[in-house]
């Protein structure tokens, strides 16, 4: 059961719908229009929006700002072994913004959705950088 949630537009829901299932582990909760599909896993549910000028989490703002994917707010995904998930994606042909970095309590990168939407994959060094501390 999902205990949060986090919105990302995107350009073309149906591509998004396929990198994030087939490529991230994600499970297809429902996509009743094509502008919107709601998917899971584990406690996360990712609703993917198109940007849309009449209705949902992709209406456009009273002032005129259209909805656009980007920016650098992102969700983590904890992974046991950063090196082989980026050498997997890269064969599948992922962006990623940058190469893996090591930080205090684990290595990272950046990867991109087909919309250029950021995901950090994670993995942690240190026992309290897990999300699930009794791993």
């Amino acid at each position: 059961m999902a205990t949060v949630q986090v919105r990302y537009i995107v350009y073309d829901v149906d591509s998004a719908i396929a990198f994030y299932t087939t490529q991230l582990g994600f499970k297809l909760e429902m996509h009743p229009a094509p502008p919107f599909a709601m998917l899971s896993r584990g406690g996360l549910r990712l609703v993917l929006s198109a940007p849309n000028p009449s209705a949902g989490g992709g209406q456009w703002l009273p002032q005129g700002p259209k909805p656009e994917p980007g920016g650098w707010n992102r969700f983590a995904i904890e992974v046991d072994d950063l090196d082989a998930v980026v050498a997997k994606l890269k064969q599948a042909g992922a962006r990623f913004r940058n190469d893996i970095v090591s930080g205090v309590g684990g290595k990272q990168v950046i990867l991109e959705d087909p919309s250029g939407n950021p995901i950090e994959l994670f993995q942690p060094t240190i026992a309290d950088a897990r999300l699930d501390s009794s791993r």
